[in-house]
């Protein structure tokens, strides 16, 4: 009888571990309560020139204490939301990230 290493050229555990991609992280994180604003670093097209982005979140908890995310906000969440937005333009400012204006386009 042949074992599992001679009958499909690996071992059981190694058929489970398949290469994992590198996860995308972003640049900077600003955070203040269960409200977050994340700096994000893009290429364009061409691949020439890079420019920033900036994303915001909301976690929660839904009813079965699990955390989930949203970019809706309630009138709560309105400070911290303008916090969090002016902390990350100031570090995109200083870090002189201000330059990378790029052609946005528009979708008819």
């Amino acid at each position: 009888m042949k074992t599992f290493e001679q009958k499909y050229g690996t071992r059981p555990h190694q058929q489970l571990q398949a290469p994992i991609e590198e996860k995308r992280r972003p640049e900077h994180t600003i955070r203040a309560g269960t409200i977050s604003a994340s700096v994000w670093v893009n290429t364009t097209k061409e691949g020439d020139k890079e420019y920033r982005t900036v994303t915001f979140e909301r976690r929660y908890t839904d009813k079965d204490g699990q955390w989930k995310s949203s970019s809706s906000l309630r009138l709560n969440d309105l400070p911290r939301a303008a916090v969090v937005l002016a902390k990350a333009y100031e570090y995109l400012i200083l870090k002189g990230h201000d330059t990378d204006m790029v052609r946005e386009e528009v979708i008819a």
